[in-house]
C-alpha cells in the first residue's frame, strides 16, 4: 500500500545527497558542494571521550538540556565572543546540531499555518522544517548583493507571522549582513511582537576584517531572540551533532517537551568531546581560517576569470560563493552536466529557492590548496565551454 501524507509530499527532498549520487557515478569529480571543512576536531575534543568512558553512569539518559560542564562552558564562550548575556530572561539549550535547534524554535513560537519568514536565497533545511511543521514559509527578496531589506521585511508581516529568520554569515552566499540592518530587523521583530531567529553557525568564518555580530547581545532582545550555534563548522565536528541554542526562558517548557520527544537527550559522548573542543576556544577554528582564506581567494581569483558568464556577488563570510549564471540553462542541468563531463560538483540555486535565473553554490571549505585549485580550474574551463556553446 502507498500512502503519503501531503505535509511530507510538500517537503522538497534534500539536494546534498543527490549530488553525492551523481558524484558516486562520475569517480574523480572534486566537489565543490558540500559545506563543511576539511580539518578533523581538536585532539582535545578526542581526550574528553576516554573521560566519557570512565564513568559508567555515562551511558544512561542524560539532562534534555545538556550536561552542566557544558552548559557553563557555552555561558562563558557565549559572554566573551558573542556578548550575550546569560540572565533570569533567556537559557541555553544543547541539541544534536543547529538543526535541530531550528525545528525545536519552529515547533515552540508556532501553530500550523503560521508564517515564518527567509530571506531568499534561503538555507534550505530551514524551509523545509518550516513546511514540516505544516507553517508557510514567507520569501523576502535581499538586495542585489544579498543583504537584508528591512523594510521589505517589515512589509511582510502579517497576523500570522511568527519569527523573521537571518543567517550570518550566511549560507549559501558567504554575505555577512551588516550590524545596523540585524539592529532594524531585530527591533521590528521586538516593536511587532514576533521572534528573531539567528543563525549562526559560520559565526568564526569572515574575511577582509569583517566582524561577525550576534543579534541576541543587543539591548532588551533576550526575550524575542534565538541563537543558534554549532561545533560543525569550526571544530571539524560535522557528524557529532552537536550545536546549542539561546532561547527566551519563555520557551524553555516547549523546547524540552520538544527535544524528550525527539531525542530525549543530546548525544552525551558528543557532549564531552563539545566540551574539549570549546575549552580549546575559538583561536582552534582561527589557525585553520587562514588556510581557508588563501584559498577564498584563489577562487575568487579565478572566477573573475568568467565574470562575463557569471556575476559573483561580494561575500565576506562562510565558505561560500553564489553565482548567477547567465544562460537559459536550469541550474540542475548545469550541475549534472559539470559533474558528467568536467568532474566538478556544485549546487543548484533552485534549491535555495532561486527560480528566477541559474544560480550555483559553489563551497570551498572542504578543500585543501591543490585540490581546490584543481576544482576551481575544471569549474571555470566547465562554464566557459558550456555556456559558450549553442545550447548555452
Amino acid at each position: 500500500m502507498d500512502i503519503l501524507t501531503s505535509r511530507m509530499q510538500a517537503v522538497q527532498s534534500p539536494i546534498i545527497p543527490v549530488v553525492g549520487e551523481l558524484i558516486r557515478n562520475c569517480p574523480g569529480t572534486i566537489s565543490l558542494g558540500q559545506g563543511v571543512v576539511y580539518y578533523a576536531p581538536p585532539q582535545e575534543a578526542i581526550a574528553q571521550i576516554s573521560q566519557f568512558l570512565a564513568v559508567t553512569e555515562n551511558h544512561q539518559y542524560k539532562s534534555v538540556q545538556g550536561i552542566a560542564p557544558l552548559l557553563e562552558v557555552i555561558e562563558t564562550k557565549l559572554t566573551s565572543e558573542n556578548d550575550i548575556k546569560v540572565n533570569n530572561k533567556n537559557c541555553i539549550v544543547v541539541t544534536a546540531g543547529s538543526n535541530m535547534a531550528f525545528i525545536n524554535a519552529i515547533l515552540a513560537i508556532t501553530n500550523p499555518g503560521d508564517e515564518i519568514i527567509l530571506q531568499t536565497p534561503y538555507y534550505f533545511n530551514h524551509e523545509m522544517a518550516i513546511a514540516m511543521a505544516s507553517c508557510r514559509p514567507v520569501l523576502v527578496a535581499t538586495d542585489e548583493n544579498y543583504q537584508l531589506i528591512p523594510e521589505a521585511i517589515s512589509q511582510a508581516i502579517t497576523k500570522k507571522t511568527r519569527a523573521v529568520v537571518t543567517i550570518s554569515p550566511n549560507n549559501p552566499t558567504g554575505v555577512v549582513y551588516a550590524e545596523e540592518a540585524l539592529r532594524r530587523v531585530n527591533q521590528i521583530c521586538r516593536d511587532r511582537g514576533i521572534y528573531h531567529i539567528s543563525d549562526e553557525a559560520y559565526e568564526y568564518f569572515t574575511y577582509n576584517g569583517v566582524k561577525h555580530c550576534s543579534p541576541g547581545s543587543f539591548t532588551e532582545s533576550s526575550e524575542h531572540t534565538i541563537s543558534l550555534f554549532s561545533l560543525s563548522k569550526a571544530y571539524g565536528f560535522a557528524s557529532w551533532r552537536i550545536g546549542y541554542m539561546v532561547i527566551p526562558q519563555h520557551l524553555l517548557a516547549s523546547v524540552k517537551k520538544i527535544q524528550d520527544t525527539i531525542l530525549i537527550c543530546p548525544p552525551v559522548i558528543s557532549q564531552y568531546a563539545a566540551l574539549g573542543a570549546l575549552q580549546v576556544g575559538a583561536s582552534y577554528c582561527r589557525g585553520y581560517t587562514k588556510a581557508i582564506a588563501v584559498v577564498r581567494e584563489l577562487m575568487l581569483n579565478s572566477l573573475q576569470e568568467i565574470e562575463d558568464l557569471c556575476t559573483v556577488a561580494p561575500a565576506d563570510g562562510a565558505f561560500y560563493f553564489f553565482l548567477k549564471v547567465h544562460t537559459k540553462l536550469n541550474a540542475f542541468e548545469l550541475v549534472e552536466r559539470l559533474i558528467r563531463e568536467y568532474r566538478v560538483a556544485v549546487i543548484p540555486g533552485t534549491t535555495f529557492g532561486m527560480d528566477d535565473g541559474c544560480y550555483l553554490r559553489v563551497a570551498y571549505g572542504a578543500l585543501q590548496q591543490e585540490t581546490a585549485a584543481e576544482g576551481i580550474e575544471r569549474l571555470v574551463k566547465g562554464l566557459q565551454a558550456i555556456i559558450s556553446s549553442p545550447k548555452g
